[in-house]
């Protein structure tokens, strides 16, 4: 009874967080021209503690795995347009996922869990926003070796977004495949069937 009653505790709090956040248009006609951008990107690991603007923050989640199709599909390609990889944000005020059909942020939990993000490497602490790339694999539908590159190959795919949108917008980050899954997972309640693959440290350059 006890453990019953702790499970629907937990679940209540969890649910009393989930919360949508509105997100505000993505301008799509900035940036820098595309040949430029690549001129740009690098992997940076000093960033600012300013937070990102509501603005940088739309553009770069959009230009991510932003829906740009009125038939739902995305930024990011993904093997049989299959949508399995999840974008959870961390910033120091919660968790939240990334709902491209919306644009907008479900709050998961409150508090800061950047630390979790960073894991060993302390540069990431700093970073105001970290994207974390988690592959469903129930809305995969398989897990033999095959889907397990697709979804790696996927994962990777939203990942550079994050990237080229970062240096075109005038941000910096690096891609990491580091960080405390297990905790992760624990935090957020998340199953086996969920998998982490990769994130992305995203802040102003320091300098």
């Amino acid at each position: 009874m006890k453990k019953i009653l702790f499970a629907v505790a937990t679940f209540v709090a969890f649910s009393a967080c989930a919360q949508d956040i509105s997100l505000v248009a993505p301008s799509k006609s900035r940036g820098s021209d595309i040949m430029q951008t690549f001129a740009r990107r690098q992997s940076v690991r000093e960033y600012s503690d300013k937070d990102l603007s509501q603005q940088d923050l739309s553009d770069l989640l959009w230009a991510t795995m932003g829906q740009n199709r009125d038939n739902g599909k995305l930024t990011a390609p993904s093997c049989q347009n299959k949508q399995e990889i999840r974008l959870l944000v961390f910033t120091k005020d919660g968790v939240s996922e990334y709902l491209p059909a919306s644009h907008s942020l479900q709050k998961l939990v409150d508090g800061d869990y950047r630390a979790l993000v960073a894991d060993r490497q302390d540069f990431a602490k700093t970073a105001p926003v970290s994207l974390v790339m988690v592959a469903d694999m129930d809305k995969f539908g398989k897990t033999d070796e095959r889907a397990m590159m697709m979804v790696a190959v996927d994962a990777g795919i939203v990942s550079e977004n994050a990237c080229v949108a970062a240096a075109g917008l005038g941000l910096a980050t690096v891609p990491r495949a580091s960080m405390d899954a297990e905790g992760i997972r624990k935090l957020l309640g998340f199953g086996d069937s969920q998998i982490f693959i990769m994130n992305n440290p995203v802040g102003y350059p320091a300098n």
